[in-house]
């Protein structure tokens, strides 16, 4: 069989789309036609059929798809073992999905950890949709994602950090220097950001505390949560404990720890399952993990000074 006919395969099954899969393989669409119909003829199967504008694979393409995919890839990766890929020569584009704290916090040691070894490589950051994240990664959407969430689909992970949770407040606050009980954590008012990808694990440890918090805030960015608390007497805000202590040095803040048990928060770096640019990816994989295992995050650059809002009455 001729390897392209694999390889057009692979590309179709990962994209569903004869289009997209062209434009990775650096052909034209026809091409990408004529090659499937030839790997028809050879297995005796549609192997794609039309649903909308997508391509939906047969039982046939799912049941061989996973070994001409490790073929592809192993075949590569021996090509590669010859002609070594050379970072600082790589013009490819990648797409890194983080959410809007990891953007903040991690970015800059990652651009700086790539753009130190691969100058002329692009980077296209993407908002993190938890939700999405198992196709993305699946048909090569996103080459990289970092995140706290579980990604279904057996993606090859590895984890970053692990983060611990705390409750930050207005130094005015009554409760920064009462105490914070459980009773007292429930009675208070809350707000929230609503793209905190901890705050699933931090919901379910409430609820495994025997509580429920609706909040009063519900925020939509983090940048906006340290001033808000600072202007307030009221409001506290359950936060990663190491960013609410970077806060604290210029916002008058406290961080006080959690009145309940909760596990640490994981941060792990997932790699899409398409074969494409293997070698590329391997580096910008191992890359990303030493830059965000290395670093402990710009957050303090969500800083407050000497005009920040004081609490209201």
């Amino acid at each position: 069989m001729d390897l392209n006919l694999v390889r057009v395969f692979v590309a179709v099954y990962e994209t569903r789309s004869l289009t997209t899969a062209a434009a990775r393989l650096y052909v034209t669409q026809p091409a990408v036609s004529q090659a499937l119909a030839r790997l028809r003829r050879e297995l005796d199967d549609p192997l794609f059929e039309r649903d909308g504008r997508a391509m939906r694979p047969t039982p046939l393409a799912d049941t061989v798809y996973p070994g001409f995919r490790d073929a592809i890839a192993g075949i590569d990766r021996t090509i590669d073992a010859v002609h070594a890929f050379d970072p600082s020569q790589s013009q490819r584009l990648f797409r890194l999905a983080l959410s809007e704290l990891g953007e903040i916090g991690w970015l800059p040691a990652i651009l700086a950890s790539i753009r130190s070894r691969a100058p002329h490589m692009r980077l296209e950051v993407v908002p993190l949709e938890t939700g999405e994240l198992p196709d993305w990664l699946a048909r090569g959407t996103v080459d990289l994602a970092v995140t706290t969430s579980h990604v279904p689909g057996g993606f090859d992970r590895r984890l970053l950090k692990s983060q611990q949770y705390a409750v930050a407040m207005s130094a005015a606050n009554p409760l920064a220097t009462s105490t914070l009980d459980l009773d007292a954590y429930v009675a208070a008012q809350h707000a929230t950001v609503g793209g905190d990808s901890g705050g699933p694990m931090l919901a379910a440890a409430q609820r495994r505390a025997g509580i429920v918090v609706e909040p009063q805030v519900a925020l939509r960015h983090i940048t906006t949560l340290p001033p808000v608390l600072a202007a307030s007497r009221d409001l506290i805000a359950s936060v990663p404990d190491t960013i609410a202590a970077g806060w604290a040095a210029t916002w008058p803040l406290v961080v006080r720890p959690l009145p309940f048990e909760m596990p640490p928060v994981e941060v792990y770096l997932y790699r899409r399952a398409t074969t494409q640019h293997t070698a590329a990816l391997d580096w910008l994989y191992a890359t990303v993990a030493r830059a965000v295992e290395g670093s402990s995050g710009q957050f303090f650059v969500i800083h407050g000074d000497a005009l920040a809002a004081a609490p209201s009455a």
